[in-house]
């Protein structure tokens, strides 16, 4: 874990503005991984967006319980894991058109790898494709939160022992979920991905 955090401090988050940039050129990382507040809270379990159980329909093995393991499930955050979630996020970022909802519950369709879609779209992707890369299911999990201009959105947390990472298509930088400024609503469980938990306070 130690050596985790000091190649942290020395990593960067790769921009989605700098699509040729290399995974090797990082240069700084999500600040203050030694705080507590890191770490998300599981609640009380609730109920998962109404279209998520649609996606579930859709891609069934999306949505399979993986066997758990100790420890809760939590990620070893190495150089190469660090480069991965970079590439993921970038490449995901590109390759799918930001295309609003218009339609509101009605228009949501979490597909993957679309050409067009928004944030669900992009979510369900990468978490798809860090799965595809070896990232454990019970680490890499969804969160519903809502935006200081009140809109609903989703976004991938990766749980590591280095702290609880957030992928947002909002942005290319990849930041300690206490580092964001959402309401955060609730997110899927590790132990099953079709139960979902509220989140405790993270107030300190």
């Amino acid at each position: 874990m130690r050596k985790a955090a000091r190649f942290l401090a020395i990593a960067s988050i790769v921009s989605i503005g700098a699509p040729r940039a290399a995974d090797a050129d990082l240069v700084s990382a999500p600040m203050g991984l030694g705080s507590a507040i890191q770490f998300i809270k599981f609640d009380t379990p609730t109920l998962p967006p109404m279209a998520f159980t649609q996606f579930c329909l859709r891609y069934e093995n999306e949505c399979k319980p993986r066997l758990m393991v100790f420890r809760r499930g939590r990620l070893k955050l190495t150089p190469q894991r660090w480069a991965e979630l970079n590439q993921v996020n970038r490449q995901v970022n590109l390759a799918i058109r930001p295309e609003p909802n218009l339609e509101g519950l009605a228009g949501e369709k979490w597909l993957l790898h679309p050409l067009s879609g928004d944030c669900n779209d992009y979510a369900v992707t990468k978490r798809h494709d860090l799965i595809a890369k070896g990232f454990p299911a019970r680490s890499v999990l969804l969160s519903e939160v809502v935006t200081s201009w009140g809109l609903h959105h989703l976004v991938v947390v990766v749980r590591t022992f280095s702290g609880d990472l957030v992928l947002d298509n909002l942005t290319g930088h990849i930041l300690p979920w206490s580092k964001k400024s959402y309401r955060w609503v609730r997110i899927q469980t590790p132990n099953n991905p079709n139960y979902w938990a509220s989140l405790g306070d993270r107030s300190v």
